[in-house]
């Protein structure tokens, strides 16, 4: 058996990019294939891995379908839009039964689907597989949280009581690709975007190290969605001229969340977490703390304070761009720099973790399984806000809901 996993990515966008930089902290990962849209992208892409020495035969493929059925892929990482879960899920599936040998894993970016009826979906598809499957939640493997949790748990909880209370907050100042901005397409706006790392995380660090996921019960969810920026003329003008066509203030999903989910333990200790997302932030990159409270004790993580910081007078100008932090919102002043952005979110530890399971056997932490939970989550979210009531996650009415048409 090799010792090397060899993996194929779907989508050759942006947040496929930051995983294959990732690789490059990785061991035993070949990148060998990506598939996309265009085949443009899915050039560009496999170059990618090529230049960085973390897939010197990466190669384009005409179609999912053909990379699946690919026997020198091992395990495929699923990045493209929201709306294509299933469907691409299905050209696995039809790629992997020409198989000689079966697919060792699937890995799938956040949110696992744009409905709890989709991610159901996509969950029975790898079932019928019989493969093994990862949700790719960041956040998670983010060393700073990491390092928080286990320094928190083991200190405060062992001597004081459990922490109770989770707060996660992640803001910008809106997408990179016109997708994200239709409802239709997307499946929702920032809530769906983005507070599915929110809500993740919170759960994750109100939950004791090494206990199961359902050692934590969703009883209760509370949830406020909002236009506060981007459907004002003046904006909503700014999107169409960047996006020719988009009519942000005639279909407009959200650009602001926040949800308030009560937690019951299994001794039937009640427990919260506070979360909030928007696109409508301005600052110097991202807004991105987290929170955690205990009896005698907290935990504070701002992720957007890099360590490492440079200042630009007026006198210094340049063309926009994200050379310096993700979502940066300006080139002048006193901006952060992220020395290693893959790492510090994340990418680098999840995808160790992803890529040593499906190389060894071994169960991953996330699973296709605790992204449905996420999904259904937000969709309470979502029915909350709309309907302006508590929603409790266990009513059945969730697996057909859709916040938008």
């Amino acid at each position: 058996m090799s010792d090397t996993l060899r993996i194929a990515f779907v989508g050759g966008g942006f947040i496929s990019r930051f995983h294959i930089q990732s690789l490059v902290e990785v061991r035993d990962v070949e990148v060998v294939g990506v598939s996309s849209a265009t085949q443009e992208s899915a050039e560009a892409t496999a170059a990618l891995a090529r230049e960085l020495g973390v897939g010197p035969k990466a190669r384009a493929f005409a179609s999912t379908e053909e990379m699946a059925a690919c026997e020198d892929v091992d395990a495929i990482w699923i990045c493209a839009r929201n709306d294509t879960r299933v469907s691409t899920m299905q050209e696995i599936h039809a790629g992997a039964t020409k198989r000689k040998k079966p697919l060792r894993g699937i890995c799938l970016e956040k949110p696992l689907a744009r409905t709890l009826a989709e991610a159901l979906e996509v969950e029975s598809i790898a079932a019928d597989l019989g493969v093994a499957t990862g949700y790719l939640e960041d956040m998670l493997f983010a060393p700073a949280l990491a390092r928080g949790k286990e320094v928190l748990w083991r200190r405060g909880s062992s001597l004081a009581g459990r922490p109770y209370l989770a707060r996660a907050a992640e803001e910008h100042g809106g997408p990179h690709s016109r997708w994200f901005w239709e409802p239709s397409v997307a499946g929702g706006g920032v809530l769906l975007d983005m507070m599915c790392h929110s809500i993740e995380a919170a759960r994750w660090l109100l939950t004791e190290p090494g206990a199961a996921r359902s050692s934590l019960t969703p009883i209760a969810v509370n949830a406020t969605t909002a236009n506060l920026k981007w459907t004002q003329p003046a904006f909503a003008a700014q999107l169409a001229e960047r996006f020719p066509g988009l009519d942000w203030a005639a279909f407009p999903s959200e650009d602001f969340a926040r949800a308030t989910i009560h937690w019951r333990t299994e001794d039937g200790q009640i427990l919260l977490s506070e979360t909030t997302s928007s696109w409508c932030f301005v600052g110097a990159g991202l807004r991105h703390n987290f929170s955690l409270l205990g009896p005698e004790y907290s935990l504070e993580i701002d992720m957007s304070r890099t360590g490492v910081e440079a200042f630009f007078s007026r006198e210094v100008t340049g063309e926009a761009g994200e050379d310096l932090v993700e979502k940066q919102n300006a080139e002048q002043g006193l901006m952060p720099i992220s020395p290693n952005e893959p790492a510090q979110y994340g990418y680098a530890g999840e995808n160790r973790h992803f890529s040593q399971a499906f190389l060894h056997g071994t169960a991953p932490k996330l699973q296709f399984a605790d992204g449905v939970e996420v999904v259904r989550l937000m969709m309470a979210a979502y029915q909350s806000a709309a309907e302006a009531r508590v929603i409790d996650p266990s009513e059945l009415g969730l697996k057909t809901y859709r916040p938008y048409p």
